[in-house]
């Protein structure tokens, strides 16, 4: 398993990173789509839709809701006000879980919602690599995609580790036990330390830093819940990952799922504070 695991991941991460990192906007779109794409292919299974034609279409649907976005001009930060609603409700759902399953348990409304997850992810992916930023001395948007994905990736070590040493009580039991409340801290002073690292490292000011602090903690407090709510997703269906299409990794969306409610979120905040100015709607 761990082999299989390493070798999956010396060949998704130079893709990844090229894709993400090295394309322009309009290739970066279309790449950002397809991975929104085969996400929306392992949600409609998470939905309980198990044929592949029923898959695939929905995965369809979802990229044809892509090229509507971009092309009818629906304005970006309309999009991510939606998606910060959206992980509001979905901490009620999460925090209540099993109760209340019933209203959103029917394949058509678990649908709808992968719909809320995914293309306020690709909204906000786009956003922020369109856009104009400027914290302290940075000035390039692939930067705060980059810190983005860190804020994610140390969240995750720092959960790890502390739930490990310290995990006795559990974060959501019915949902995801093997989370744990000290994992939920060890991952906040991971993020805030690395606020801190970035912020020194962008010769930022007293301002900049502690707001960027503020909102990176609560941006990754939102990304426990985008993976509180697959994992609810999964434990309702009565599977273990999304697909398997990452051999040793389970599937895209298993790797992903904090990243879409980070993603919108942090956007959202970074406009609102005016680190970032851009386009009023998607266009690529």
């Amino acid at each position: 398993m761990l082999k299989t695991r390493i070798i999956t991941a010396l060949i998704m991460a130079p893709i990844a990173i090229g894709g993400i990192f090295f394309l322009p906007p309009f290739e970066f779109a279309l790449f950002t789509g397809a991975m929104i794409a085969l996400g929306a292919w392992e949600w409609a299974n998470m939905s309980g839709i198990e044929g592949q034609p029923g898959r695939v279409s929905y995965a369809i649907g979802v990229a044809v809701l892509m090229a509507l976005i971009s092309q009818l001009d629906v304005p970006s930060v309309a999009v991510l006000w939606l998606a910060f609603a959206w992980w509001l409700v979905c901490f009620w759902l999460v925090s209540r879980y099993p109760a209340g399953s019933e209203s959103w348990g029917a394949v058509p409304v678990r649908a709808i919602m992968g719909l809320f997850v995914l293309l306020p992810a690709w909204v906000g992916l786009n956003h922020l690599r369109t856009g104009a930023v400027q914290f302290g001395e940075v000035s390039d948007s692939l930067l705060v995609i980059l810190y983005i994905f860190l804020m994610v990736w140390v969240a995750d070590i720092g959960a790890y580790f502390a739930g490990k040493a310290f995990g006795k009580a559990k974060l959501a039991p019915k949902v995801s036990p093997g989370k744990s409340w000290a994992g939920v801290w060890g991952g906040f002073v991971a993020v805030g330390i690395l606020a801190l690292v970035a912020s020194y490292l962008a010769e930022a000011n007293t301002q900049q830093t502690m707001l960027l602090l503020v909102a990176s903690l609560f941006t990754g407090l939102v990304s426990v819940l985008g993976d509180l709510l697959e994992s609810m997703l999964k434990r309702f269906r009565g599977i273990k990952d999304s697909s398997q299409l990452l051999p040793g990794h389970g599937g895209i969306m298993d790797r992903i799922d904090s990243l879409t409610a980070a993603i919108p979120v942090f956007a959202l905040i970074i406009t609102l504070l005016g680190w970032l100015s851009t386009a009023a709607s998607v266009s690529v």
